[in-house]
C-alpha cells in the first residue's frame, strides 16, 4: 500500500490565491496523490487540492478518509450543502493555525462602541461615493433598503425580468420562480465562497457585526458587500434567458464572475481592513502561548514552577 506524505505547509497557497470553489454532487470523491478525484458514470477528474479554496459537497456525494485527510492538509474547507447549494449542513476546518483575527473580531463584535465602528465601516463600504459616516444605525439600514431595491428594479428594467419581490422557500426550492430561484443558488454559491475565505483566515462564520444571532452571521455581512455587483445581476441574466439547468448554470456563472472580480482578494483585504490587522500578517504560525493578566500573553512550553529559595511570581 502506497504510504500518502502530508503536504507541507509551506507549499500551500494562500488564501486570496486559490481558485473559487469546486461543487460535487452524485459522485464518489477520493484522493490520487495530491490531487482530489471525483468519479461518476461519465468518468473521473483530477483537481489539485491545494488550488482550491473551498469544495461544496451536495447530494449523493461519497468522500473518502484519505480525501478528507488531503483537504485537511490542504487547508481546503469541505462545505456540505444540500441540492442545488441552497442549504448549510456543515463545513472543516481552517487554513489559519493563529487566532489573531479570531480573538480581534470576539473583540470588536463584545465592545458595542467598536462593534458599532465596524457595522458603520460595513455600510461605508457600499456607498462607495457616498459620506455617511454620521448617518445612525437605523438610517444607514433604510439607505441599504432603498440602495437594493433599485438594484433589483434596475436590473429588472435591463433584463426584462419582472421583480415584486424576494419570495424564498428553504424547505421548497420548486415554489419560487425562476429569478426567485436563481437568486437563491447565486448567494447560496457566494455565501460558500465567502464563508471559506472566513474560515480560513480563523475568524468565526458566526460573530457578525450587521447581522446577529446566527452560525453565519459574519458570512452574510461580507456577502452583503458584493451581492449588488454579482449575484443579483447573474440571477437577473439566467432567469430572462430561460436556461434548462438554471441551478448549474447559475453556479458557474457566479464562479466565474468571482474570479473576474478577484473577489477572493477582496474579501481578504476587505476582512483585514474591517478587523485593523496588516493583511500581510503569516496566519498560519502555530505558537501555543499563556494568557497573563499583565501581560496579556506569555511564552508556552515553560515550566512556571519556583522553589522555596525563589520569590513567588505573584
Amino acid at each position: 500500500m502506497t504510504k500518502l506524505l502530508p503536504v507541507p505547509v509551506t507549499t500551500l497557497p494562500r488564501v486570496q490565491d486559490r481558485m473559487t470553489f469546486l461543487y460535487l454532487e452524485h459522485c464518489v470523491v477520493h484522493r490520487e496523490d495530491g490531487a482530489l478525484t471525483a468519479k461518476d458514470e461519465r468518468g473521473i477528474i483530477h483537481v489539485p487540492a491545494a488550488s482550491l479554496l473551498t469544495v461544496l459537497l451536495g447530494p449523493g456525494t461519497s468522500i473518502s478518509h484519505q480525501a478528507m485527510s488531503l483537504l485537511g492538509e490542504c487547508g481546503t474547507t469541505a462545505i456540505w450543502v444540500g441540492e442545488n447549494s441552497v442549504r448549510y449542513y456543515a463545513h472543516g476546518r481552517s487554513l489559519a493555525s493563529s487566532t489573531r483575527l479570531l480573538l480581534e473580531q470576539a473583540s470588536r463584535v463584545s465592545s458595542p462602541q467598536k462593534r458599532l465602528r465596524v457595522a458603520r465601516q460595513m455600510y461605508c463600504m457600499r456607498f462607495k461615493n457616498e459620506d455617511v459616516s454620521g448617518l445612525t444605525m437605523q438610517q444607514l439600514r433604510g439607505r441599504e433598503g432603498a440602495r437594493i431595491r433599485a438594484v433589483y428594479r434596475d436590473n429588472s428594467k435591463r433584463t426584462g425580468i419582472p421583480w415584486g419581490r424576494r419570495d424564498y422557500h428553504p424547505d421548497d426550492f420548486d415554489a419560487s420562480d425562476p429569478i426567485n430561484k436563481a437568486l437563491s443558488v447565486a448567494h447560496a454559491a457566494l455565501y460558500g465562497v465567502v464563508h471559506s475565505v472566513i474560515v480560513a483566515l480563523g475568524c468565526s462564520p458566526g460573530l457578525g457585526f450587521v447581522h446577529t444571532g446566527h452560525e453565519r452571521s459574519f458570512v452574510y455581512d461580507i456577502a452583503d458587500l458584493y451581492k449588488a455587483d454579482i449575484t443579483i445581476p447573474i440571477a437577473f441574466d439566467v432567469a430572462a434567458e430561460e436556461m434548462e439547468d438554471l441551478t448549474g448554470t447559475t453556479r458557474r456563472r457566479v464562479r466565474d464572475k468571482v474570479f473576474e472580480l478577484k473577489i477572493i482578494e477582496t474579501a481578504v483585504r476587505d476582512i483585514h481592513q474591517l478587523l485593523g490587522t496588516e493583511e500581510t500578517e503569516d496566519l498560519s504560525v502555530n505558537v501555543v502561548s499563556l494568557w497573563d493578566y499583565q501581560h496579556q500573553q506569555v511564552a508556552g512550553g515553560s515550566n512556571y514552577a519556583f522553589t522555596m529559595d525563589d520569590d513567588p511570581p505573584w
